[in-house]
């Protein structure tokens, strides 16, 4: 089975327009559009504007306002730099002319240079886990059978999910293995951008855990605001991925959190950083 966010990763041109591209939404849980699938055709709508040996290495976005799923969206690249190792775009993401979400993407030829990376923790293998369908599946919360579903993503907490109970313990920090449902045939950039599809899934969860919340506490609103993605290494989305975040801080009606990708190997791949608004009801 081929993945279904092949479809709506490759973007393609515009017919009346130069560095313009499209690509069908897919179907959420919440009324709104995922702001991960944005990110991901985002990536690869610039990388279609920059030379197939410059690979993808950070991408930097501010989600503006919500997205329809019902709406397509264009993207429109603008070419700001090509240097002799890297090229830089911006690219707005628009839905009936109005901006949903602007970042800034850049590219590298390859280099050799310094190479370490944070080690992975010890955890368990993905093998050793159930997955999240299962867990919800299992639940007898009301919310349970549409969370998680249409994603197209394969995800399995270390730690207990916190879909319709928060964390007892309120950590900080959580692991969780994802992977995509589905063979992702094609380039490098289809592979990063599928990375940076699922690295919006779960970022936000260990400012939950630590505030005591589950994504079905009544009333409680959270979106992204703004987010960050560094590649470090090639690794495939269609295999299994270790994604350890964490949160250093919670104010303002604003949670931060990052994250670390390590592949199969546990070698470190990809960085995140999110900043989410979290508003939870007065008690």
């Amino acid at each position: 089975m081929v993945s279904p966010l092949l479809d709506v990763l490759d973007v393609q041109p515009a017919a009346d327009a130069l560095d313009v591209f499209t690509g069908p939404n897919l179907p959420h849980w919440r009324a709104r559009l995922f702001g991960g699938q944005v990110l991901g055709q985002v990536a690869v709508a610039a990388g279609r504007t920059v030379a197939e040996d410059r690979a993808l290495h950070s991408l930097h976005a501010y989600f503006l306002r919500p997205g329809d799923p019902q709406v397509p969206v264009a993207f429109a690249v603008e070419r700001l730099r090509d240097g002799r190792s890297f090229s830089a775009r911006r690219v707005q993401a628009t839905q009936n002319g109005v901006p949903i979400l602007s970042g800034i993407v850049s590219f590298q030829t390859p280099a050799d240079g310094l190479d370490h990376a944070e080690p992975a923790p010890d955890v368990p293998d993905p093998e050793e886990l159930r997955s999240d369908l299962e867990v919800l599946d299992a639940s007898e919360h009301p919310m349970a059978r549409q969370m998680g579903r249409g994603r197209h993503v394969e995800v399995r907490h270390v730690e207990p999910t916190v879909y319709t109970d928060p964390d007892p313990g309120r950590p900080a920090r959580q692991s969780v293995w994802v992977r995509l449902e589905g063979a992702l045939p094609g380039p490098d950039l289809l592979h990063r951008a599928a990375l940076a599809y699922a690295s919006d899934l779960s970022i936000l969860e260990p400012v939950l855990r630590r505030g005591g919340l589950a994504w079905a506490t009544p009333g409680m609103s959270v979106a992204s605001l703004d987010h960050a993605m560094w590649w470090h290494r090639p690794a495939r989305a269609d295999d299994w991925v270790l994604y350890v975040t964490e949160s250093p801080n919670a104010s303002g009606a604003r949670g931060l959190a990052t994250g670390r990708m390590y592949d199969r190997d546990r070698r470190l791949v990809a960085t995140v950083a999110q900043e989410g608004m979290v508003r939870v009801p007065r008690s």
